[in-house]
């Protein structure tokens, strides 16, 4: 069996940031608007007066404390709430293409690559901006690669989904050199109006060069040791909104592009995380303490803290476990992505980590890597 490695990595940021103090100052500037505009209705009892929301409450609640957003006009707008854009033309390149562009420059160069390696793109994220033609085709074409090129969606867990059919593609013999992506223009999807979760979400975009030891030439490339999926029906993390909607007069046009039952899924998905990555860990021999890092998927401060605990059996140390929600916020299947492309330095060849996302589904995408060189 062919040893597959990690070569190389990339991050696309956008330059604007909404901070909490922003946020929680527009989403207030809101609720006295709302109150005031149903006060009789409130007085009656027939409308539920909303509450504030506070920085304090955001970062008990997530541990995030600001986002990058690819557009940030309308959102701080209380009588708008949600990001103001044009919408792009057939002759232009859409948002989460562009911002794949980026970031996998980025990875490519890292891993000493060229479009002209590349054999097989995949754009994986936990919302797709078009159905078709494949965005991935599009990026494929921007980037003058060729070979084949396909989306793929498995909600937070798409990142880590796609890198293990990366590694099967080329075990298999279908490619040589994988570039995966994951565009996560998640800013839309937010209900600005939402105190449970106007916070969580920011835009961001990964890239990692997927191939074998045999053309690897980076210095920092990790070997995926072994790879562990799995998935499980629940109704607690959800996205309703279908093309299908207009076929549907009764369908309210306010429905959410997210929800979630955040107290079920912390109860719920944490034990299965924990479960896929220790059994992974076992099968290949590595103990807790073999681990140098944990890059797990980055949605919430305390289920990392959580999922830390469980996986070493200890607190993790300073740096075992690094966030990176603080200032990007959940940024669905590219968080783990981020947390690995920040902070993979100061390691030795043989040094083990685990690379982990989570989410809807629920779905569980495990990789134990071992850096290479």
């Amino acid at each position: 069996m062919k040893d597959v490695v990690i070569s190389g990595s990339g991050v696309f940021t956008p330059a604007s940031i909404v901070t909490n103090e922003e946020l929680v100052a527009s989403y207030n500037q809101y609720v006295d608007l709302f109150n005031a505009e149903n006060a009789a209705a409130i007085a009656e009892g027939e409308v539920v007066a909303m509450e504030y929301s506070s920085c304090e409450f955001i970062e008990k609640a997530s541990g995030i404390k600001s986002r990058h957003v690819l557009y940030k006009e309308g959102i701080l707008d209380p009588n708008v709430m949600q990001p103001v854009f044009a919408k792009r033309g057939e002759d232009e390149i859409p948002e989460m293409v562009e911002m794949a562009i980026v970031a996998a420059k980025e990875a490519m160069a890292q891993a000493g690559k060229t479009a002209a390696d590349i054999d097989l793109i995949i754009c994986a994220a936990s919302n797709i901006q078009r159905a078709y033609p494949a965005l991935s085709i599009e990026l494929q074409q921007q980037l003058g690669a060729a070979g084949y090129a396909f989306d793929m969606n498995v909600a937070c867990s798409s990142a880590t989904f796609a890198i293990s059919n990366a590694v099967n593609a080329i075990r298999g013999g279908m490619a040589k050199v994988v570039l995966v992506v994951n565009p996560e223009f998640a800013s839309p999807q937010v209900n600005y109006t939402s105190r449970d979760s106007h916070f969580i979400f920011g835009d961001v975009c990964t890239a990692t060069i997927i191939e074998t030891t045999d053309t690897c030439t980076a210095d920092n490339s990790w070997k995926i040791l072994g790879m562990s999926l799995k998935t499980e029906f629940s109704n607690n993390i959800r996205c309703d909104v279908s093309y299908t909607d207009h076929c549907h007069p009764e369908v309210d046009p306010l429905t959410p592009f997210f929800k979630q039952q955040g107290r079920k899924v912390f109860k719920e998905l944490l034990p299965i995380v924990a479960d896929v990555i220790l059994t992974e860990m076992a099968r290949l021999d590595v103990a807790p303490d073999d681990l140098k890092r944990l890059w797990l998927h980055q949605a919430n401060i305390n289920m990392n803290v959580f999922a830390a605990r469980k996986i070493l059996g200890r607190e993790p140390e300073a740096g075992e476990a690094p966030l990176v929600l603080d200032t990007y916020a959940n940024t669905a299947s590219a968080g783990s992505i981020i947390a690995f492309h920040q902070n993979k330095q100061g390691l030795t060849a043989g040094d083990k980590a685990v690379l982990c996302s989570f989410g809807a589904g629920y779905s569980v995408g495990c990789l134990v890597l071992e850096r290479y060189r």
